[in-house]
Parts: structure tokens; sequence; C-alpha cells
């Protein structure tokens, strides 16, 4: 008998024919032996909903009542469920994550989890109960209610699966698997059978939205397997796992594309020591985070810097670095919103060269200007014109090989 933990989604549970169709699941995995249990998010729409209420009340919520009001989200699912199963002749029991007794620390809305007190979790299963959780919340040292952040689902399911050892987590979301790029972009992507953790940690950051980035973080640090697959059709799904546990790493894993960027340059800053420091300095206090950063230092002793942001912090970060420019008598700052970072992620870079320079060929080859670069031990990004986001997809894909069935 093997112990699976399987997470399901918001829109796996959006509906009582859905929340019907997971305790089916549910019932099928248990009727291949297995014990098992369940970590669901709110109904689809409900978190949203939630916040909608507080902020008619007090904008901004207290971030402590906010947490309070958020949990009850999944606890409706939790209590929805868990009838489902024993409807359906499963016996189930329901936990909210104070009751498995979760603890976090107190930063309210984006907690982190310290420790998991599994015993009664084990014993429900071991009389032979399915045990279904809310996922996204926890209790601090108070015994105040906290939550997780967006997708702290994800989370909370991996922290389960280490906790109790199981022997896999399954991530149970709207798609089949981990793709080579997005389908919607590429018809012919592939499903991937499997992905290292480190790939999967590179391709959550940038830009695929198949798993939240603390989730899999959780996993490589437990050596927790995970697999992601999807609610509405069966299949194996893709194994996200150590790259001991994969027999030949693959040339390139993935291609992925992130439409969050913007770009900020500041033209003519003199080349002195500190002057990074003294450029993003602001930029950091005002909790805006920086990602590819790119210096020039030209004949006259002058500094081109350049570095890209967030678009939803592009008009705060534009305006502390014109402040700055003045400050330290920059000649101009320039700034693009219409730009995209497409990125090559894959641990048998490890072991090849001349990945980059293939890659910028092919990219030359339809036209597409680099604008910067970026390259990690198994990663390459490149920021270019948005208007060539696609193409670059594609050019890249068509170029590694990727395509076709897996």
């Amino acid at each position: 008998m093997s112990l699976i933990v399987q997470k399901y989604g918001g829109t796996s549970v959006a509906s009582p024919e859905r929340i019907q169709a997971v305790a089916e699941r549910v019932g099928r995995t248990v009727a291949s032996g297995h014990q098992v249990v369940v970590v669901v998010s709110a109904m689809s729409g409900e978190t949203d909903r939630l916040i909608g209420l507080a902020r008619a009340i007090q904008n901004p919520p207290s971030a402590r009542e906010l947490d309070v009001v958020l949990s009850t989200g999944e606890q409706v699912t939790i209590g929805l469920l868990a009838m489902a199963l024993e409807a359906g002749g499963v016996p189930a029991v329901s936990y909210t994550g104070a009751q498995v007794r979760i603890r976090t620390d107190s930063a309210f809305n984006k907690a982190r989890i310290e420790a998991i007190d599994a015993d009664n979790v084990r014993a429900d299963l071991n009389a032979g109960r399915v045990v279904v959780i809310a996922g996204f919340q926890g209790v601090d040292a108070n015994n105040s209610i906290t939550t997780l952040g967006r997708g702290g689902s994800d989370t909370t399911a991996v922290a389960m699966a280490a906790a109790l050892k199981a022997d896999e987590c399954q991530i149970y979301t709207d798609v089949d698997g981990v793709y080579t790029t997005d389908p919607r972009i590429v018809p012919d992507a592939r499903r991937l059978d499997r992905i290292t953790y480190e790939e999967m940690l590179e391709m959550a950051s940038l830009g695929a939205k198949v798993l939240q980035i603390r989730s899999v973080e959780f996993a490589s640090k437990y050596q927790v397997s995970l697999r992601v697959l999807s609610s509405f059709a069966d299949g194996p799904g893709t194994l996200i796992t150590t790259e001991e546990n994969i027999m030949e790493a693959a040339l390139i894993s993935g291609v992925t594309l992130n439409r969050d960027e913007a770009k900020l340059t500041i033209v003519g800053v003199p080349d002195r020591p500190g002057i990074a420091s003294g450029i993003l300095g602001p930029i950091a206090a005002a909790n805006i985070e920086v990602d590819m950063i790119v210096q020039n230092t030209g004949a006259d002793g002058s500094t081109d810097f350049t570095f890209t942001v967030h678009r939803n912090d592009f008009d705060k970060a534009l305006s502390i670095l014109e402040k700055q420019a003045e400050e330290l008598k920059a000649r101009k700052v320039e700034s693009d919103r219409k730009i995209v970072k497409v990125s090559l992620v894959g641990v048998g870079m490890r072991s090849h060269a001349g990945i980059a320079s293939r890659a910028f060929a092919a990219l030359a080859r339809e036209g597409i200007n680099i604008q910067m670069i970026s390259t990690s031990e198994i990663k390459i990004s490149v920021v270019i014109d948005e208007k060539y986001a696609e193409l670059g997809v594609r050019t890249l894909h068509t170029e590694f090989g990727l395509a076709g069935e897996a």
C-alpha cells in the first residue's frame, strides 16, 4: 500500500458536479489499494469574491482579518468533498489547516510553513479514511489563522507529502502535464514525461504557470516526487523529480515566454564605483524586484545602465529612476514597456557547448533583434520586442527539435 497526496485546484472543484468527479477519482485511487490525502483549493472565483467582500468593508483590509475571511473558501470545499466521498461509500474526514496543525510564521497573506504535526492525519489514514485538507492555510504560534499567498495550496500539498513521507504528490489541474512550451503558441508542443526540479523552477520563474514556485522549492528540498496531471482527462502527466531519476537529460526541455517585463535605461551616468548601488538602491527600497541587468561603459567615461522590472512596477520604477537621473547627472532615462523575455531551459546545457550561439543565430535568421541576454547553468534568456514574442518561441522550439510525441 502506498500513500498518495492529491491536490485539486479551484477549477477542479468549481461546482458540485466537479466535486463529485473529484470524489470519484479519489475513490478509484482508494480502490487501487492506496492511502489518500486530498488537498483542495477554494472553488474557482471564491477567493476573489471574498477579497471583494473584505474590501467593501475595509480598504485595504486588516491583513490578519483578511486571512480569517479567505480561509473560509477552502473550508467549504473540504466539507463538500468529504460529503461527496462519504456519499460514494468512501470513509472520509475533513481538516482545516489549524486542525492538522500546519504551523506557519505570522506573515499574514504570505505566510511560510514552519512545521506540521501529522499524527492525527496518520491515525485517520491508518483507520481507512481519506483525509481531506484545506490548502492555502495554517496557524501561527498565537493560533491566528494565516494564508500562504496565491497558489499556496500547491505548497500545502507538497508540505503534507513531505511530512507524511508520501510516495508521490499529484497536482491535478486543468492541463495534463508540463509542455515544452505553451501549446497555444506552438500547437505541436510536446508533453514532457519527466523534468528535474531545477528545470521546473526555472520554467515556473520564467513564465510557465503550471506550478507555484514555492511548492517546487519545497519538493526539491524534501525530495518529494511531484506529478502534474489533468483533472479532466486520464493520462500519465509529467513527473518532476531529481536529475538522478532521469536516464538521459534532454539538451533543452522547454521554451518559456514572459510577457510581464518592462525595460528601463539610465543613459550617460558617470562611470565610478558605487554607481550601480546608487541606481538600484532606491529601486530596492521601493520593494521593486529587478530581473535582468546590463551595464555598458562608453569611451567618454560614462556608462549606460539597463534593467528590467515587472510591468506592474514600471511606473513606480520610472518615477524613481527619473529622480535618480537628476541626482546622478545622467543624460536621460529611456523606457520600453513593449518587450518580452524568451528563455531556453535544460539541464543538458551543462554538458553541451554552443547552445547560446545556436539560439542567437536562429533568432537572427528570423530578423529578431536581441536587446538583453541573461544566462545561468541551465538557462538562457533573451529580451526581444514583444511583436516578435510568439515568433521567437516558435523559432527556438523548432531549432531545438522540441515538437512531436512524448
